[in-house]
């Protein structure tokens, strides 16, 4: 008879300190990336305070607010989310009054989205943590390093969205 229990061996290998290898993994992008953004999701919500306020919240309002009358298919289409999940995003954000969806007179199907005043407010807030929240991360680059990333990020970011469509 076989014992499940796991012998009690001493580990011989120490926890490794600092960075370890990454493996197979250092050659993926999207681990790279989201684990990035792992990190400052987490410091966001903790900085945010609000266990109600959904992933993905902050990104959406920006993008309601720099282009007012979005439609909900684009707006899916540029946070890289689900209609499902822009659903409950825009569901959470009405019911704060933080945005409003306006039906197309065009295509019935279609609503447009605004942010509301109350939206602009939070929205305000809201960059001012992310700022704080990312400002380490700045701080590590230097400007034409930063300019750099954004451009190499948004070329990554066509490239995928363009191939999903």
């Amino acid at each position: 008879m076989t014992s499940t229990v796991a012998p009690d061996l001493s580990d011989p290998v120490a926890e490794p300190e600092g960075e370890i290898d990454l493996g197979v993994l250092s050659e993926i992008i999207g681990f790279r990336i989201r684990r990035i953004q792992n990190h400052l999701s987490r410091s966001l919500s903790a900085l945010l305070n609000d266990p109600d306020l959904r992933p993905g919240v902050f990104s959406t309002l920006a993008l309601i607010a720099a282009n007012p009358g979005l439609s909900q298919k684009t707006l899916s289409r540029e946070v890289g989310f689900d209609k499902a999940s822009v659903v409950a995003i825009l569901d959470n954000m009405e019911a704060r009054g933080w945005t409003r969806r306006q039906r197309s007179t065009a295509d019935r199907r279609r609503h447009h989205l605004f942010v509301t005043p109350e939206g602009e407010a939070a929205l305000e807030r809201m960059t001012a943590l992310v700022h704080q929240n990312e400002a380490e991360a700045h701080a590590t680059l230097t400007p034409e390093e930063q300019a750099t990333l954004g451009v190499l990020l948004d070329k990554l970011y066509r490239a995928v969205a363009a191939s999903k469509d």
